[in-house]
């Protein structure tokens, strides 16, 4: 391939030409009035009345042969072909032409036919450069009017998602379909009478899960701010407050690995709903996932990681132990406390400090059942030690008024019966503060949410549900970094 540089001062140089004919190469805008794929869609129209068609977009490729041309370029809708001919735009706007290179972004005017191969065509009578491009787009190549041979490293088209969305087919439709779910995700609740919040990123105390924090520093007030972990304590000061029905759609922020199904930075929905309980937010979840698959597909199923899954509700429920039983043929309750650790350490986990029946429990459904679980599966009843934040059942308060939602192995949502006895709250959360001398992850004491539920918060269900995992999983991706338009990526020189 020739030196990149090379190419860049070529084309500065065909800048400093194109000045010199007079013409501005970045003029101020266009008006643009047609789409590629409406283009095509409504042909024998425009082809019959011959009306005429503005379109503007970006060369993606081009041939030119003596006193005419052929090119196609990219719009917001697709590519289609244009014939540009010296007779029909004039001899110095066909000099212009000739001095365009793939990238360049152009304006035309034309009538639309279909070439003796049959392809529909933008035949021009005028053309408008409206972006001369100085950096050569990664080598495309085109057959049979598509591209390929593109980015041969993925990451490369991490860190240049913006290259990435014109040169790679797919890439667009991906992101447009996240934008999709996320509006179904809000027609659905919004339908349901719940406001959409915001609430604070940054934070003075964090909480809401178990994970370790992005600090930062507030410099004008000298003090320790946190990036926050989860949405859940300020919306729940919202419902005290008489919010009854609340959700945001937003970014959470972990300081944690990065793998497959991991970024630092993600977005999360969550929801409360006053008055109700876990069992409220299992329905709602279920009509989430349900009607986002049939507005996207018309149908309850989507093929993901080879598997085809169907989504069509009521899903199954199962309390962990009896998973556990299901699934890996283990009568967890039964066993002693030496038998549980056995089984952890089999699998090469370590417990952090003193060891607790119910985290243990816990620890055996994720290293055994979680990747056996295929098909929508309602994992109820965590034990108690889990959260601080839920009730604890009517049967046996051992365990939780909980659950987590786990599709082809993959966590996608937990909801509890959230807790709003402040007495029962403020235990919870100290002991869990405790524990931060050997666990990291432990969230530290937050005194003005214990003071809000002492204020008095009603029955509440609450849901977190990941956006990003249930994009992958409705679009097929198996990276959340192709979900994501710009993915957390170490330093190139790493």
């Amino acid at each position: 391939m020739e030196d990149q540089g090379k190419l860049i001062n070529t084309r500065i140089e065909k800048i400093n030409e194109i000045r010199e004919m007079g013409i501005n190469p970045f003029p101020y805008n266009y008006n643009v009035e047609n789409f590629s794929q409406e283009i095509i869609d409504d042909f024998d129209n425009y082809f019959e009345s011959e009306k005429k068609v503005s379109i503007a977009g970006r060369i993606m490729s081009v041939r030119v042969m003596g006193k005419a041309a052929f090119c196609s370029i990219q719009d917001q809708q697709g590519k289609i072909q244009l014939y540009v001919a010296l007779k029909n735009i004039g001899e110095e706007s066909y000099n212009l032409f000739k001095k365009m290179d793939i990238g360049d972004i152009i304006g035309v005017a034309g009538i639309v036919k279909k070439t003796k191969v049959g392809e529909i065509t933008v035949y021009i009578d005028s053309f408008t450069l409206l972006t001369k491009s100085i950096r050569p787009l990664p080598v495309v190549k085109e057959k049979d009017g598509e591209t390929f041979d593109v980015f041969a490293d993925k990451e490369l088209r991490y860190r240049n998602r913006h290259v990435d969305l014109i040169v790679t087919k797919g890439v667009r439709e991906t992101f447009e379909k996240r934008i999709k779910i996320i509006k179904n995700i809000k027609n659905i609740l919004d339908a349901k009478d719940f406001l959409e919040v915001e609430t604070p990123t940054l934070l003075p105390i964090y909480g809401g899960a178990s994970a370790s924090p992005f600090t930062t520093h507030h410099n004008a007030l000298d003090m320790k701010l946190y990036l926050r972990i989860a949405i859940e304590p300020y919306l729940k000061r919202l419902v005290v407050g008489g919010m009854d029905r609340v959700y945001e759609i937003g970014k959470c922020f972990r300081n944690e690995g990065m793998d497959r199904t991991h970024n630092p930075e993600f977005t999360m929905l969550e929801l409360y709903q006053a008055y109700a309980d876990y069992n409220d937010m299992m329905n709602i979840t279920e009509e989430i996932f349900e009607s986002t698959c049939k507005e996207l597909y018309g149908t309850t199923q989507v093929e993901f990681n080879g598997n085809l899954i169907d989504l069509k509700t009521p899903w199954k429920r199962l309390k962990m132990v009896d998973a556990i039983q299901e699934y890996a043929k283990i009568d967890v309750e039964s066993l002693t406390d030496d038998e549980m650790k056995k089984l952890i350490e089999i699998k090469g986990v370590q417990i952090k400090g003193e060891f607790i029946r119910g985290l243990a429990i816990n620890e055996i459904f994720e290293l055994y059942v979680e990747e056996q679980i295929i098909q929508p599966v309602f994992i109820t009843h965590q034990p108690v030690e889990t959260t601080p934040l839920c009730k604890p059942d009517y049967d046996d308060e051992r365990y939780l008024q909980r659950f987590e939602l786990f599709i082809a192995g993959n966590e996608y949502a937990n909801a509890y019966s959230e807790s709003n006895d402040p007495i029962f709250q403020r235990k919870t959360l100290h002991e869990q503060s405790l524990r931060r001398d050997v666990d990291e992850e432990a969230s530290p004491m937050d005194e003005n949410f214990v003071q809000a539920i002492e204020i008095g918060m009603p029955p509440t269900g609450g849901l977190g549900l990941g956006i990003d995992r249930m994009v992958m999983l409705l679009t097929g991706e198996r990276s959340i970094r192709d979900i994501l338009l710009f993915p957390t990526m170490k330093p190139e020189n790493q």
